[in-house]
């Protein structure tokens, strides 16, 4: 009696939630499900798998400092999977939250119990001691990319304003180019070129913008790399070419390369070497010379390369006299024959010994670190997730530059050509309908693909999905998770650096380094 009951239950419910909805085509019938196995974002099982064999989920979720006295609260898989989906979802606030809680594959596919509400995971990093907080994310952010540094790289310091709009510990009006006027955040923040990943960041008041503010967690971060993983160079804008770090750096044999401001000083050195004639290419239309230059405060003369580049075209300079617009005309007079030419300047710094044309081309290439601020800001979660004490922003500015980490390498497996932006990798290889059915014991996930891009996806995942299997067998079972992890850097190095892993067994060298 009681199997009929619930079987005409399942009908009146099923009826109930069954309407027609007249179209365009004809009537059709329209079913609400409240409770389906379903997910727009079904590509997602493949960067699990990416997490669950390289041993990245589990070192990170074991290694959390999160405690809870009582036996209802949440887990830790249940509170760093919600994190990390969020931010996966290209979330800013923590309202945001609310809008994965209907997610009925990935939640399962991380073992966790449930999407907690946005109230819990602010209430979660609450919980997490300041100290051990920032300790554990900072050895995860090593970790994420430490295999990767045995090879050449540059090491990009900067920082980056972040606007506040509320009473948050911190926001203090200073320094704020796009929004004058406006409290705000500093990011200090130290990247690996090219690759663009995070080696770590700090979060400062709006007042502590400048490098001094950097230069400790700098010269920290170096002093905790091996000799052998040692940047082949810092570089950083003019704020960083200051006497005190690079006195520092220079004291730890660290080579350099900073862009100077243009001083009263450094506008004399200009002057005097403006009309010597051997000015050599620098590319792209700039020509350098090379010289030393002591200033006030530098103990010795450093080496200092002269920029320069004309400007094309004529030139119209503005002022201002006593309230009244003046306008000066620099125009070239090409009938009689004079040429008046202006020239853009830019000074670096530095302790190489690199060619005038490799330094022109290496500082060029420097602003690509502000494409990862860009990117992080716009399209991750720098740009929110904030809260009114500071140490919660520390550890959510941490935690999104991790799995920023992650998703990079494993869009880079995918797209081994070219480097996508969160713009566009993650509609590629997350957005898809996943629908999850079990039978016999088995769980499977349907995919439907909501682009044009479907199939490029689908070759592109199973082809990650069948490297990573191959790297599972040729792992030793002891250090499967870790030796995965390193297979995968060192399939990266080869693939962006064209360097190769060691002749001998690459699973005896980074027996040490278990950690990754």
């Amino acid at each position: 009696m009681g199997e009929a009951k619930r079987k005409r239950s399942k009908q009146s419910e099923a009826l109930n939630t069954c309407a027609g909805v007249q179209t365009v085509a004809g009537r059709v019938q329209v079913r609400w499900e409240s409770k389906s196995a379903a997910t727009p974002m079904g590509q997602l099982a493949y960067f699990i798998e990416f997490l669950t064999l390289t041993g990245l989920w589990a070192r990170w979720l074991e290694s959390c400092p999160l405690v809870y006295p009582s036996h209802n609260a949440p887990s830790k898989s249940d509170v760093l999977g919600t994190w990390m989906l969020s931010t996966l979802s290209g979330h800013r606030r923590y309202s945001h939250v609310t809008t994965i809680r209907c997610d009925g594959v990935n939640p399962n596919l991380l073992n966790m119990n449930k999407v907690i509400s946005e109230d819990a995971l602010r209430n979660a990093l609450k919980r997490i001691p300041e100290a051990e907080g920032t300790a554990w994310l900072d050895t995860h952010l090593h970790d994420s990319v430490a295999p990767l540094l045995d090879a050449a790289w540059i090491l990009d310091t900067d920082t980056t304003v972040k606007p506040l709009y509320g009473k948050q510990e911190g926001a203090v009006v200073s320094y704020n180019p796009k929004k004058p006027g406006r409290p705000s955040h500093t990011y200090h923040t130290y990247l690996m070129a090219g690759l663009r990943q995070v080696l770590g960041v700090e979060v400062h008041a709006g007042n502590e913008h400048a490098a001094c503010h950097t230069q400790p967690g700098l010269l920290k971060l170096l002093d905790n790399l091996p000799a052998t993983r040692k940047p082949a160079l810092v570089r950083g804008d003019c704020a960083f070419g200051n006497n005190p770090l690079m006195r520092e750096l220079e004291a730890r044999d660290q080579p350099y390369l900073f862009k100077l401001k243009l001083t009263t000083n450094v506008k004399r050195h200009i002057g005097r070497l403006f009309r010597e004639n051997d000015w050599t290419n620098a590319g792209q239309g700039w020509e350098g010379r090379d010289s030393r230059l002591a200033l006030a405060g530098w103990a010795e003369a450093r080496r200092v390369v002269v920029l320069r580049r004309p400007i094309k075209g004529e030139m119209v300079i503005a002022g201002e006299d006593n309230g009244q617009q003046v306008l000066g005309f620099i125009e070239a007079d090409r009938r009689s024959g004079k040429a008046i030419t202006g020239y853009e300047y830019a000074v670096l710094v530095t302790n190489t010994e690199y060619g005038i044309l490799s330094l022109g081309q290496l500082y060029r290439d420097r602003a690509d670190a502000e494409n990862a601020f860009d990117e992080l800001k716009n399209q991750w979660g720098w740009g929110g997730f904030t809260t009114q004490d500071l140490h919660r922003c520390q550890l959510s500015a941490r935690a999104v530059a991790l799995i920023y980490n992650w998703w990079s390498v494993f869009v880079r497996l995918a797209n081994p050509h070219s480097r996508r932006e969160a713009i566009t990798s993650r509609p590629w290889l997350m957005s898809a309908v996943g629908r999850k059915t079990e039978h016999a014991g088995q769980t499977s996930i349907t995919l439907t693909g909501q682009h044009a891009d479907f199939g490029k996806a689908q070759a592109a995942l199973m082809r990650v999905s069948a490297l990573l299997q191959q790297w599972v067998l040729r792992a030793t079972e002891q250090l499967k998770s870790a030796t995965v992890w390193n297979l995968v850097c060192d399939h990266l190095k080869l693939l962006v650096a064209g360097i190769s892993p060691p002749q001998n067994s690459r699973l005896l060298t980074c027996t040490a380094d278990a950690g990754g």
